[in-house]
């Protein structure tokens, strides 16, 4: 999955296995702080741009380098 392909928004789980942490620990960077979180409801969600721009990860830049593989 490219990140153009990523949902608007993921669950910490996801989140989690995108940045290759353990599930306990992306719960906790959640607590902390450490990782935007949005909650509705009884669901805590991660903001996939908000989730890129922490990790220094531009997608429009992304998409416009993978949008045609000949340039």
């Amino acid at each position: 999955m490219t990140l153009t392909q990523l949902p608007p928004t993921l669950s910490v789980e996801e989140a989690s296995e995108l940045l290759g942490i353990s599930l306990r620990s992306a719960y906790k960077a959640a607590q902390t702080g450490e990782l935007p979180t949005l909650r509705l409801g009884r669901r805590l969600l991660v903001p996939t741009p908000k989730l890129l721009r922490m990790l220094g990860v531009d997608a429009e830049v992304d998409t416009i380098q993978h949008a045609d593989p000949a340039s």
